[in-house]
């Protein structure tokens, strides 16, 4: 294993570096290991010209002029480097929107009474989205308006629909421009398999064409299927509000049975939390020699369960291994979406018992339990069950937990923000109006271990509240910023002066925690409600995105959708598309003309900062608004 990088240079986080540290000493691999042997990685891929998509290749361009200029096929760097983005932008839009068809059906069974350890927790949130589909809720069951409202939201999946259901949320400008480029999101599935069929050889050889439909497809994701996922998910586990948490690996007690909740998906994990309280079991953790059962989160799953019951979070994308390196967890319990497959080699160093639960989702070496929600707290108590015996094989002299938690508050939901408002939104926009708030930016997604890990979620953030400007985060920039202290109320005293008073007053800190990666719908119905609110079009607010560490394709559909709705938005990873000049031009200069929005690439945070700040003061001065000179 190559061991030459300094593993200060690795992560941010004493926790992380004392488990790689410990990696080392025993001869464990890591994921930067594997970055390390993967050296140097292949620079055509890199830079978007190679393609396999046909037998007569693979193919790859030479996007310095002295190689093949053409495919076999006759495909040049812009068709090659579009297609490869749009693949990409499908894989992640149809990850997202299958989680959110996940939640759905299990909805859709709640609603026939088929389900176990399931029931509906915000009957008002329920009723509210019945009124947006136009489903009837006067004097009827809140069981029978769910049949319905899951039956309507199931025909967004399809191919019959002019738009998408929560259309309706976006500001009508918006719609009436994606209508003019012909990208307003018909249906989630149709739009992922135009993507695909599109990028066939032989079809779309466009490249313009070709990323409007990117847009397009990301769109259904955005409006679609994350929105989907997020909206049921408040009406069966509760919609968040505010609520004190902790983070990092002190999370975990070594005098309890440890289970870590991995992945994506709130439908297991719920019932697990049932389970975990249930009597019997935590008796029979007693009678193991452990205090209790305690559950700590891993990426969004965690997040999920952050937001509504404050569960503990031990860590993001790039803790998932560290975590198993303590000695002091028990069982990781897994269900899809960015879960390394390492971690059942990493886990046979240990005692923990990696359980699998999606039938979609097997990792060798796991032990798969299949997930049914009509048995759903049945099999809660199986999983935890057998975290409880895998203790009984713990090694207390392995055990190390490095470091105490920080405290961090989560749970800002669209309505818990607007009820520290007043209800309204208008507050939030007198204090933009009045310069206190500069703007606001969704910093946002994974870790990637090219990237110190956290460095570019914390530095941007606080770089941009330093300037008064509100920050949102969710997924692993959440954790990200829990870890550097900067999400509790005290955090206000690290903002400008004007960000410091407003969260002072409303007892807030200056970034808020909105929950898991689907859950970035939330950042697009708070931008919405704004524009409305003052009439305009959400690419006239003094609003950006930003993702400075991702790696995902699920943060490519992201991105795109969040630039599609009409929001700049700051890479700090290079996307692969540098092989065609035309398509960087497009994305990060002329799209703006299109959408009203662009992509920058922007590896240094601190410069991302500035791109960003220089933005919004932009569109404050578009507005008759307060001008700084930055």
């Amino acid at each position: 294993m190559a061991h030459d990088t300094d593993i200060n240079g690795l992560s941010i986080n004493k926790d992380a570096r004392a488990m790689i540290a410990r990696a080392r000493d025993e001869g464990v691999e890591t994921v930067w290991d594997r970055l390390a042997a993967q050296q140097p990685q292949c620079g055509y891929c890199a830079m978007g010209v190679s393609c396999r998509n046909c037998a007569m290749g693979p193919c790859r361009i030479d996007p310095f002029g002295e190689g093949p200029q053409k495919g076999v096929c006759g495909a040049d760097a812009d068709v090659i480097v579009a297609r490869n983005l749009g693949r990409t932008i499908a894989a992640g839009a149809s990850a997202h929107s299958d989680h959110g068809r996940d939640i759905l059906e299990v909805f859709a069974e709640l609603a026939e009474g088929k389900t176990s350890g399931y029931e509906i927790r915000d009957k008002d949130k329920l009723r509210a989205l019945a009124g947006e589909w136009g489903i009837a809720t006067e004097g009827r069951e809140a069981f029978e308006i769910a049949r319905d409202l899951a039956a309507a939201m199931m025909e967004d999946f399809g191919t019959r629909k002019s738009s998408l259901g929560f259309a309706a949320r976006v500001p009508s400008q918006r719609i009436e421009r994606w209508a003019e480029l012909g990208i307003t999101p018909r249906g989630i599935d149709r739009e992922n398999v135009e993507m695909l069929h599109r990028t066939h050889m032989g079809v779309d050889n466009d490249y313009v064409n070709t990323l409007l439909h990117c847009l397009r497809t990301s769109l259904s994701d955005g409006w679609g299927g994350s929105m989907v996922a997020t909206e049921l998910s408040d009406v069966m586990f509760g919609t968040p509000k505010p609520v004190p948490s902790r983070v990092n690996l002190g999370a975990l007690r070594p005098e309890s049975v440890n289970i870590a909740l991995h992945g994506h998906n709130p439908l297991l994990s719920d019932v697990i939390v049932q389970a975990a309280a249930d009597p019997e079991l935590v008796q029979l953790a007693k009678t193991k020699g452990a205090e209790g059962i305690n559950l700590v989160g891993l990426c969004c799953t965690g997040n999920e369960l952050q937001m509504r019951k404050g569960l503990p979070m031990a860590g993001n994308h790039l803790m998932q291994e560290l975590v198993l390196l303590t000695g002091a967890l028990d069982a990781m319990v897994v269900d899809y979406q960015c879960i390394m497959p390492a971690v059942t080699d990493v886990a046979k160093c240990f005692h923990t018992d990696v359980i699998s639960t999606a039938d979609k989702a097997k990792f060798t070496g796991a032990t798969h339990i299949s997930f049914d929600p009509r048995r759903g707290l049945e099999i809660g108590k199986e999983i935890v069950r057998r975290g409880v015996e895998a203790y009984g094989n713990r090694n207390p002299d392995r055990v190390r937990i490095p470091d105490e938690t920080v405290e961090m508050m989560a749970g800002f939901s669209v309505e818990a923000i607007l009820g520290a408002l007043g209800g309204t939104p208008e507050p939030l926009v007198d204090a933009i109006k009045a310069g206190k708030i500069r703007g606001a930016v969704g910093v946002v997604g994974c870790n990637n271990p090219k990237i110190q890990q956290d460095y570019g979620h914390v530095m941007l953030t606080r770089r941009l509240i330093e300037n008064d400007i509100l920050v949102v985060v969710t997924g692993c920039s959440a954790i990200a910023n829990g870890k550097a202290g900067q999400m509790m109320p005290k955090a206000a005293e690290m903002a400008g002066p004007g960000l410091r008073e407003v969260c002072q007053a409303l007892g807030i800190p200056p970034v808020l925690h909105m929950g898991s990666c689907v859950d970035n719908t939330r950042i697009l119905v708070l931008a919405a409600a704004l524009a409305k609110h003052l009439g305009v079009d959400i690419c006239q607010l003094p609003l950006a995105g930003a993702a400075p560490e991702w790696y995902s394709e699920k943060a490519v559909s992201i991105g795109a959708y969040v630039v599609a709705s009409g929001i700049y938005t700051v890479l700090g990873v290079q996307p692969p598309i540098f092989g065609s000049r035309n398509v960087v031009k497009l994305l990060a200069q002329d799209l703006d003309d299109v959408v009203g929005a662009k992509f920058a690439v922007e590896a240094d945070p601190e410069r991302a900062a500035l791109l960003i700040r220089r933005h919004i003061e932009a569109k404050r001065k578009a507005l008759g608004l307060e001008f700084r000179d930055v």
